[in-house]
């Protein structure tokens, strides 16, 4: 069954401490953490500061998702502060064996991401070092886009590549995931389904993740 992993960028946050809740009553176990830089992407967003207060609110897994230059200057720091999953843009380090590292060193899961117009072929030398694997299925930047078709094609043969290899990855995917396609989402062979607005737009969270997570076991 597929996990659905509420965003917490679609959230209100004068109400963050209750939707927290809620979306774990309604059967979310992961809550997805999107950090901004301005840089990366044309948007800014949280940070360090947030996550620990959060770290001491709530057991639920935190998957910091950080979209950001330079991500092996802060990935570790994200790991020592709580995250228990920390993903970072293939497109933004260089150095991207030694960052997972360092998370895996600091007590989390390690993840890449690749955005829609990247090439699975940029994972070739990754999957080995990463624990799962973070599939864009739009442009970074904002929550509220429409989900890109095509993608689900890529995780198709994302997950053969997974499969082939013999590699215990799980394949995540975040953006403008709804009702409407979460059947889809499962059937390519996604594990982790990361939705916003369709979670924290609806006046109640635990109904509209319940709601998800019973779409997802119906594969269209």
């Amino acid at each position: 069954m597929i996990e659905i992993a509420p965003s917490i960028l679609s959230a209100d946050f004068a109400k963050l401490g209750e939707q927290i809740n809620a979306v774990k009553a309604g059967g979310a176990n992961i809550l997805h953490f999107d950090v901004m830089d301005g840089r990366f992407v044309p948007n800014i967003t949280i940070g360090l500061p947030v996550l620990t207060s959060i770290r001491k609110a709530t057991d639920m897994v935190i998957d910091t998702h950080l979209m950001i230059v330079e991500p092996g200057k802060y990935a570790a720091e994200f790991a020592r502060a709580g995250a228990d999953m920390v993903s970072i843009h293939i497109e933004a380090d260089p150095n991207i064996h030694r960052t997972l590292t360092s998370i895996r060193d600091n007590g989390a899961k390690a993840g890449v991401v690749i955005n829609p117009a990247t090439s699975l072929s940029t994972l070739d030398e990754v999957l080995q070092h990463c624990d799962f694997v973070l599939v864009m299925s739009v442009n970074p930047g904002f929550g509220g886009q429409v989900f890109i078709p095509e993608v689900l094609e890529k995780v198709r043969r994302l997950k053969d590549m997974i499969v082939r290899g013999g590699f215990e990855v799980k394949i995540e995917i975040d953006g403008g995931v709804d009702k409407t396609n979460i059947g889809r989402i499962a059937e390519a062979g996604a594990d982790i389904a990361v939705a916003g607005s369709a979670v924290f737009g609806n006046e109640d969270p635990a109904a509209a993740v319940r709601s998800l997570i019973e779409s997802g076991t119906k594969w269209v």
